[in-house]
């Protein structure tokens, strides 16, 4: 058992935060860490190979794709993080800057592809990556509103 800021004991494997909110490291926020984990890993090397070695190839692309593995490092950050004050705020505003990227590249990809000679995570909407790069912002914000905390939970008056 351990006591938390307020006194009260709760098994040390429990996962659910005092306002009654499940923590990311158990069910769909522990996939969500993985994924953002693994996306900021790809996207950042990838990023920085392109940056590195043939940015004046296609540097709209190519700074697009530097901004993805930003978006996915922060995302990484928070969800690690998960239960600082304004987390939850901060990770749907991500994720609708995520999606917003996600249908600006996908859209540009299509549009203009001479901008685009590599693929990047959000070239087509992210179909060299079964679409997850469009999924995930989406799933995310469902997973945030269904576990959004009442205000009688948060309460501790």
């Amino acid at each position: 058992m351990s006591a938390d800021a307020h006194g009260s004991s709760r098994a040390a494997t429990d996962t659910t935060s005092a306002s009654g909110v499940q923590a990311p490291e158990a069910g769909p926020g522990r996939l969500f860490t993985l994924l953002y984990g693994t996306f900021a890993v790809g996207a950042t090397s990838r990023a920085g190979v392109e940056l590195a070695t043939k940015f004046s190839a296609a540097p709209i692309a190519y700074t697009l794709s530097a901004f993805s593995a930003a978006v996915y490092v922060v995302g990484l950050v928070l969800l690690l993080r998960w239960g600082h004050r304004g987390s939850r705020e901060a990770m749907r505003v991500l994720c609708l800057v995520e999606l917003t990227g996600v249908l600006t590249v996908g859209t540009l990809s299509l549009v203009r592809p001479e901008w685009f000679p590599d693929n990047s995570v959000w070239s087509y909407y992210g179909a060299g990556y079964l679409l997850l790069p469009a999924i995930l912002p989406i799933l995310v914000l469902r997973w945030l509103a269904r576990t959004r905390p009442d205000a009688s939970a948060t309460d501790h008056s």
